[in-house]
């Protein structure tokens, strides 16, 4: 049900074709800023100069922001969370519904309405509550609290907030391949803080290979410990972790911003890393964090359910030595 829905949704952004290698010279490289993380692109986009691309970029950029940025108070997000207005533009109904597809495989652990939770423990641009109080936050958290008709969203509770941090970068990256694809691209990558949409490959006329970072806490080297390489010809993949945002609290309790629906507190385990490859990437984003939330026992017993996901988890080991799964969907694209 839900790769059907993606690619129903998707249909219309993304234009069918077969992609074939181009030279060297026929691949238009931009790199910058993007939703406040790194932005990187290869395309076979001869027509298209780097500056003409990165301007386009750059307007997505603001669209992007404009709706669904929980940092930006002018964003129509912020604006709904205040109940300052009810109406949902294309972005939020997608990101809504797609919410609702993995919520629907998830057991309650992936939920758009934890801004409260997210913002009380300091991941939501305000400094951590010392003791927030978890269960009256509780009360109003669920998705079944929040629905759209005709246009509206509709709150069961004036204090429900949605944050779409969990997959809005993902489908900001297929938002941008369409783009790169509007601009005739048929090989490209496209990555904004390490969650990619690629298709038909790279300048050697090889498959897109693309790093998983080793997940040591505060590993911020952008690719320098790498535990595994991944090798794709299409498709989206995103990776969750809880090593770059965390802090640790008066009594030197790690906090993660992974926060697990159900209980309201950070979702810690032994599961350390997750990545999923997925038709889409706002797909591969909303369900790393959905097997992170779900800690490392839940999270192998529902992989191990679902026969054709592409899922490769780092575990904690013994001492300093991690622990690999490799879904066998997974396997044919781990290069050995």
């Amino acid at each position: 049900m839900l790769k059907k829905y993606l690619w129903g949704a998707f249909a219309a952004l993304f234009a069918a074709g077969c992609a074939g290698p181009g030279t060297e010279d026929d691949y238009t490289v931009v790199d910058g800023t993007m939703l406040g993380t790194t932005l990187h692109i290869v395309a076979d986009v001869p027509q298209t100069s780097a500056q003409e691309l990165y301007a386009a970029v750059m307007e997505l950029d603001r669209e992007a922001k404009a709706s669904m940025s929980i940092f930006d108070p002018t964003s129509l997000l912020s604006r709904l969370n205040r109940n300052e207005t009810d109406s949902v533009d294309r972005h939020i109904a997608f990101n809504l519904r797609l919410a609702d597809s993995i919520g629907a495989l998830s057991g309650g652990c992936y939920d758009v309405t934890v801004k409260p939770l997210v913002e009380a423990w300091g991941f939501a641009g305000r400094e951590a509550e010392a003791h927030p109080n978890i269960d009256s936050i509780l009360t109003f958290v669920g998705r079944d609290k929040v629905r759209i008709v005709e246009g509206r969203l509709v709150k069961s509770d004036p204090r429900v907030q949605l944050d779409f941090n969990s997959v809005a970068k993902g489908y900001t990256v297929d938002l941008l391949a369409a783009l790169v694809e509007r601009h005739g691209a048929r090989n490209y990558i496209v990555d904004i803080g390490g969650e990619i949409r690629c298709r038909g490959v790279n300048r050697e006329g090889k498959a897109w290979r693309i790093g998983v970072e080793t997940p040591f806490d505060g590993n911020m080297s952008d690719g320098r410990y790498l535990q595994r390489r991944i090798a794709m010809h299409e498709g989206g993949m995103a990776t969750s972790g809880n090593y770059r945002r965390y802090y640790l609290d008066a009594e030197g309790h790690k906090v993660a911003h992974t926060i697990d629906p159900r209980t309201g507190r950070s979702a810690l385990s032994r599961l350390l890393s997750v990545t999923v490859v997925a038709p889409t990437c706002a797909e591969a984003d909303a369900l790393g964090t959905m097997f992170l939330a779900m800690g490392a026992d839940e999270a192998l017993k529902r992989v191990a359910e679902m026969p054709g996901m592409k899922a490769y988890f780092i575990l904690a080991g013994e001492g300093d030595r991690y622990e690999e799964y490799v879904s066998p969907a997974m396997e044919q694209l781990i290069l050995k």
